[in-house]
């Protein structure tokens, strides 16, 4: 559940904001009526820093690398019913 904090509330009340990012999620804090900021774990905060994959490397770690696949078309009727 996110909270929405407006900065003087959250600067007044910075403990609170910190424990509920810990146990509720991320605490979003507005300054002017605007969103500004995300308050989040530190272990949210490694989830989405931490290095990705590149495409390729999803597909080479698949359990189904390696596989050989027929991808030869079909050359039977088209979705329309007509001959190709």
């Amino acid at each position: 559940m996110n909270t929405i904090w407006q900065i003087q509330d959250a600067k007044n009340k910075l403990s609170e904001v910190i424990t509920r990012a810990l146990t509720q999620g991320p605490q979003v804090i507005t300054k002017h009526g605007e969103k500004t900021v995300v308050v989040i774990s530190y272990a949210e905060y490694k989830k989405f820093t931490q290095a990705q994959s590149t495409f390729s490397e999803f597909f080479r770690s698949s359990p189904l690398a390696g596989i050989e696949l027929d991808l030869t078309r079909d050359k039977g009727l088209s979705r329309k019913g007509i001959d190709l």
